[in-house]
């Protein structure tokens, strides 16, 4: 199954890359190495604001990291031309906007993570991660994730 059927049986629809709202470029590509800059959570084209610990439960935040996974496979799409291309997922990196009590980051960030390797496959999705907690994110985002790519 493509990587494209698998998005249409999970009723996911790739959306375009979001223009940078700083000085930065969406992707950058070297050899067969794809790096894509920090992706915001939104909700409803807007940017999902708020911390987790205080006014955002894990689950939602975990929502909020799958969102992010939707929006970081539009802008693979973009730089690859073709997701079947992607031969792994290599690298997670997440921000997640928490207290300095809240120590489920790992939980938020598996929002992304399971979307991940459920799109890809076991071996493709399968990939190294981080996810720290720090006191704010770009915005009020509830959640930032950058990503690595190795493109066959």
């Amino acid at each position: 199954m493509s990587v494209y059927d698998t998005l249409k049986s999970l009723n996911i629809e790739l959306p375009p890359v979001a223009v940078p709202a700083a000085a930065y470029v969406p992707f950058v590509q070297t050899g067969n190495l794809v790096f894509l800059s920090g992706h915001i959570a939104k909700k409803d084209g807007k940017v999902w604001a708020g911390q987790l610990g205080k006014d955002i439960s894990t689950t939602e935040g975990q929502q909020a990291a799958r969102a992010v996974a939707i929006d970081l496979m539009g802008t693979l799409h973009a730089a690859v031309g073709d997701l079947n291309k992607v031969k792994r997922i290599v690298k997670v990196m997440s921000l997640v906007n928490s207290t300095g009590d809240f120590t489920e980051q790992h939980l938020v960030t598996n929002g992304c993570s399971e979307l991940l390797g459920q799109v890809f496959g076991p071996q493709a999705g399968a990939h190294a991660r981080s996810a720290f907690g720090v006191a704010q994110i770009p915005l009020g985002a509830c959640v930032e994730i950058e990503l690595i790519a190795e493109i066959a």
